[in-house]
């Protein structure tokens, strides 16, 4: 198949020009993705009630905890389509997509009915507040009924970014915001429907968004990763080599969540305001993670093609610019969170003790950031390569085990909110330093077999 290429090339020009053309789109990406729960917190904790915040943002870990398998999944996508891209098989790179995009659809369906069944039985397991339980429950389950758009919308974003578009995707999510806040308006302060409105408008936000992508794709006439709904197919490799990468990152995203569902329940420990406050503090650093998430998602679909073309100094230079543009974001970040907690919190909840536990939480937590960074950018390169079994392994092990073993021996004893938040710091600096030995002397970066 010798189809036009009209995606972006970026296994050559100026790298830190690429990087910021490639990351911007994806930040502001990830910006209206996140606006979705974001606007959901601030209409319920405005309009409604601190119960209606809390139950939503009870619900927060679970759903992320399937996001990130989607999230995981579609990263198999985009380091088997770029590398093949960056290769110019593009026969292969075909395949890939219609493989990827039929494994979407089955996975969704999949979640669809296992979320809805045990969304009582997770959120009783996390011992959410008596008062938020119903609520939450009404939340969550009417969100998993948007499983199979949700993970379509991920899946085919991950397809437009492997080639090089990270445009198109932004442009989804816009439309698919404004939508969920025309919503949310429309039906919790115009027709008082509170949660339920909420959740109504997040899944018809995910519909929108996940059509959108789709005839993005079919729409791709000529290119390499032209959808065709006939063509939809398991393709024995493609397949293979998406879930040799998208498996264990998802494993790894899995075992993230898991940890934080532990820490959402040792938080639900200490009542209604402090879920509240955690709640509010948790759409507040989103500006962090998802500074993080699209350099990381910009860095590896730059080694991915890079790899692929068997640019391995350009991938490794590529690595060192994304690691010094981070660093500078995350210290701007966490400064502005530190000195403007109380006036940001104040979006999210008028409550003067919510707000009081929400600024001590921002207060500890942000000026360790930077620590976190390696753990998230050098995984993505390495993932890049092909290579994520040793990073989970890593991930698993330093970010995940270490901080469970914190929550379950450490904090019972000396029972604080402080005490709670030790266990991000702590795993961090652990994490950083191992995957760093791993990337520096590893053997990681081979020649593609492809």
């Amino acid at each position: 198949m010798n189809k036009s290429r009209q995606a972006i090339d970026i296994t050559q020009g100026v790298i830190w020009k690429q990087l910021l053309a490639f990351f911007f789109p994806l930040w502001f990406g990830t910006f209206f993705q996140q606006l979705y729960n974001t606007v959901d917190t601030v209409v319920v904790g405005r309009f409604v009630s601190t119960t209606a915040l809390a139950a939503v943002g009870s619900t927060g870990v679970i759903a992320n905890l399937t996001v990130g398998i989607f999230t995981g999944l579609s990263s198999g996508a985009v380091v088997a389509i770029a590398q093949r891209y960056g290769a110019r098989m593009d026969t292969e790179v075909y395949k890939s997509v219609h493989t990827a995009m039929l494994l979407s659809v089955v996975v969704g369906a999949f979640f669809t009915i296992v979320g809805f069944a045990l969304t009582p039985w997770s959120l009783r397991a996390m011992d959410t507040t008596p008062e938020a339980l119903p609520d939450a429950i009404l939340y969550l389950r009417i969100y998993f009924l948007g499983m199979i758009p949700n993970v379509i919308y991920n899946m085919g974003t991950g397809v437009l970014r492997a080639v090089g578009d990270s445009k198109r995707p932004l442009y989804f999510l816009i439309a698919a915001s404004l939508c969920n806040i025309v919503l949310d308006l429309l039906l919790v302060v115009v027709f008082h429907m509170g949660v339920l409105g909420v959740a109504i408008a997040t899944v018809c936000s995910q519909i929108l968004s996940a059509v959108l992508v789709v005839i993005s794709l079919m729409a791709a006439s000529g290119e390499t990763y032209h959808l065709s709904l006939r063509q939809l197919a398991f393709h024995a490799q493609p397949l293979k080599a998406i879930m040799a990468i998208g498996v264990p990152t998802a494993l790894q995203s899995v075992m993230y969540s898991f940890s934080n569902i532990v820490i959402q329940a040792a938080i639900n420990s200490f009542g209604t305001n402090a879920v509240a406050a955690w709640t509010a503090y948790g759409k507040m650093d989103i500006l962090f993670w998802m500074t993080l998430t699209a350099m990381s998602q910009a860095l590896t679909t730059f080694t991915g093609q890079n790899y692929g073309a068997g640019k391995y100094d350009r991938l490794k230079q590529g690595v060192r610019v994304s690691l010094a543009m981070t660093a500078g974001f995350t210290v701007a970040i966490s400064a502005v969170m530190f000195l403007l907690a109380r006036p940001i919190l104040s979006i999210f909840t008028p409550d003067p003790d919510v707000l009081e536990i929400g600024v001590g939480m921002v207060r500890f937590l942000a000026p360790c950031y930077i620590t976190y960074i390696l753990v998230e950018l050098l995984p993505g390169a390495i993932r890049g390569a092909g290579k994520s079994m040793v990073p989970m392994l890593i991930s698993v092990f330093g970010v995940c085990a270490l901080r469970l073993l914190w929550l379950f021996t450490v904090v019972p004893a000396y029972h604080t909110i402080e005490t709670v938040e030790m266990s991000y710091p702590i795993t961090w600096v652990v994490t950083s330093v191992s995957i760093f030995i791993y990337y520096r002397f590893g053997k990681w970066l081979k020649p593609a077999t492809t």
